[in-house]
């Protein structure tokens, strides 16, 4: 039985199935899921996913060389962007980010390699019999919080923070009898 959060929307499924809680190394693919997890707060997923395709395009595919140059014009042409959740702050966390994610690719080599410290460099396999037992955070969560925001970045609560982890790989919270569970360890 399938993660029950993925409820029956395709787009929904196919996310999950296909993407969520599969081990991600790639630095854009990266910086796209933290500024999407960011976006993300206080609303539901479900409405990330479907400005996906927007938030590419508005954010230059997210090149992360390009979203730090962005200036007050493109900022104001991304405010009017319906495709996109036009939040002012959660627009310019994304400017900020940007400048702070080449700063730690500068520092560490790579945000991949970064960012897979927080958990030893290998996904944390938890063992999950049903979604009461996730929880919104944990200590590497914690953790992972704390130091980003010490570089500068915006928008990266242990919430985001762990949702980020499990999106990208980091833990599998897959439940058990998941079929997509079998597919990540």
């Amino acid at each position: 039985m399938r993660c029950s959060w993925a409820g029956t929307d395709p787009l929904y499924v196919q996310y999950h199935d296909e993407e969520w809680g599969v081990p991600l190394h790639d630095d854009r693919r990266l910086f796209e899921m933290l500024t999407l997890e960011g976006a993300q707060a206080g609303l539901s997923w479900i409405t990330i996913l479907r400005k996906r395709p927007a938030y590419r395009t508005a954010f230059d595919n997210f090149d992360p060389k390009k979203v730090a140059r962005y200036d007050a014009t493109k900022t104001r042409t991304l405010m009017a962007d319906a495709g996109i959740v036009r939040n002012r702050l959660k627009i310019d966390s994304t400017i900020t980010n940007a400048r702070a994610f080449l700063d730690v690719q500068k520092s560490f080599g790579s945000f991949d390699a970064y960012i897979w410290q927080f958990v030893g460099g290998a996904p944390v396999d938890n063992r999950r019999k049903t979604m009461k037992d996730v929880p919104a955070s944990t200590p590497e969560s914690d953790a992972m919080s704390k130091d980003l925001k010490t570089r500068g970045f915006r928008f990266v609560g242990t919430t985001i923070c762990y949702a980020f982890m499990q999106a990208t790989g980091m833990v599998n919270d897959h439940i058990a009898g998941c079929p997509a569970r079998r597919n990540r360890r």
